[in-house]
């Protein structure tokens, strides 16, 4: 199953200022600010249209500061403020096992030993430790599992399917 993958991604919200030359504050879509570092272009739009070379990019605290060409003063950032940043997927380096989160809804969450069909996923949520899967069954009932290796043994997005092996009362009405 090939999926219909975007191109550019969403990658932060410029959400201020630092400083008084023209450095903007980012709040990071992504693992971490750290992660956005690796990028040499930010885009301005979701076609990727218009695109702005990154001078500079740091972590501060939970957010990146960035510097990007041809904003060169604080009036200038500040114009960019609520501005959403994307990335084009074909400029980052995911380390192997990781995926985009956009890549992974919609894929078919089966259990690795017996094949048998558990639904859809259908949401990621962030939690910090670890990521939890939402599953969403055939009969629309949600289920939530972590995201977690050892019951997340094998995720397949080319081939549209990610393999659980969950523990018992994720799936079933145990007590």
């Amino acid at each position: 199953m090939e999926t219909n993958r975007k191109r550019y991604l969403e990658a932060g919200r410029i959400v201020g200022t630092h400083g008084v030359r023209g450095e903007l504050r980012v709040d990071p879509w992504c693992d971490s600010a750290g992660f956005l570092q690796q990028l040499n272009w930010f885009y301005l739009d979701e076609a990727g249209q218009s695109r702005a070379e990154i001078l500079s990019a740091r972590p501060h605290k939970s957010l990146l500061l960035v510097k990007l060409r041809g904003i060169e003063t604080v009036e200038q950032a500040d114009a960019l403020r609520g501005k959403i940043l994307y990335l084009d997927r074909g400029e980052v380096n995911l380390p192997e096992g990781r995926y985009f989160i956009q890549d992974l809804i919609g894929l078919t969450v089966s259990d690795a030993d017996s094949g048998a069909v558990y639904g859809v996923l259908t949401d990621v949520i962030v939690t910090g430790a670890n990521d939890v899967y939402e599953i969403t069954s055939p009969q629309g009932k949600k289920h939530l599992m972590p995201a977690v290796e050892e019951m997340v043994p094998e995720i397949s997005p080319e081939k549209g399917f990610i393999f659980v092996r969950p523990i018992r009362g994720i799936f079933d009405d145990a007590d």
